[in-house]
């Protein structure tokens, strides 16, 4: 397709397009002369992926151009691949006591972080994930979560390993249908850019039947009244 259908089909302003590509969010199309070229279907997806990042997850340019850079890199295997991309979208702060986070250094850390941490080692042992055990804080995630439970420590709602298993159990039934999604495309790329696109996309909603949830529940325990 050239340009203008790609305009079309992806909703995506001409200007814009030709500023994703001068950034290098969107891999140039198949040159036939001097000022056309066409583009195909994975520019449509790649389309779709940008904007994704940018309008609902609100990701930077330069945090977006990083995280293709993963989901592009096919030296590595789907869950490295996968994970590099998910490790370099934002997400909560790691720290949540006031100070950087600086690697494995806990100096001048409170007892709530130590807590936490050992909470959260705890849990990881309970629940037998042994990948995320193994990856600690090399993990962003790892030490978000570590950070979110001392904060919860520190508001007086301490989270031990106990509290957070059955959480964490649920978590992982959706892990599994959000894998079963990403593995219903045909391509190893178009696996991963869906993943990232599902886990910005998929949040939203998530959080939102988390609530309706909680308002479900609360009226047929405790009435409408």
């Amino acid at each position: 397709m050239r340009l203008a259908e790609l305009s079309e089909r992806s909703g995506v302003a001409i200007a814009t397009i030709k500023y994703y590509l001068r950034e290098g969010l969107l891999p140039p199309g198949r040159r036939v002369s001097a000022t056309t070229a066409d583009y195909d279907e994975g520019h449509l997806r790649r389309l779709r992926l940008v904007r994704a990042m940018i309008q609902v997850g609100q990701v930077p340019v330069a945090r977006v151009r990083q995280v293709l850079a993963h989901v592009d890199d096919d030296s590595l295997g789907r869950t490295m691949r996968l994970g590099a991309a998910l490790w370099a979208l934002p997400r909560e702060p790691e720290r949540a006591d006031g100070k950087s986070d600086g690697g494995d250094d806990r100096e001048g850390e409170d007892e709530a972080m130590t807590a936490a941490r050992a909470e959260v080692d705890q849990l990881l042992r309970t629940l037998g994930w042994s990948t995320a055990r193994e990856l600690g804080e090399l993990s962003p995630v790892h030490r978000s979560l570590v950070a979110a439970v001392a904060t919860l420590t520190r508001l007086g709602y301490p989270w031990d390993a106990a509290l957070m298993a059955p959480y964490a159990r649920l978590m992982h039934q959706v892990a599994a249908r959000d894998l079963d999604f990403v593995e219903t495309f045909p391509t190893e790329a178009e696996k991963v850019e869906t993943a990232v696109a599902a886990t910005i996309l998929f949040q939203p909603v998530l959080k939102a039947l988390h609530r309706l949830a909680q308002e479900e529940e609360s009226a047929r325990r405790y009435g409408l009244e």
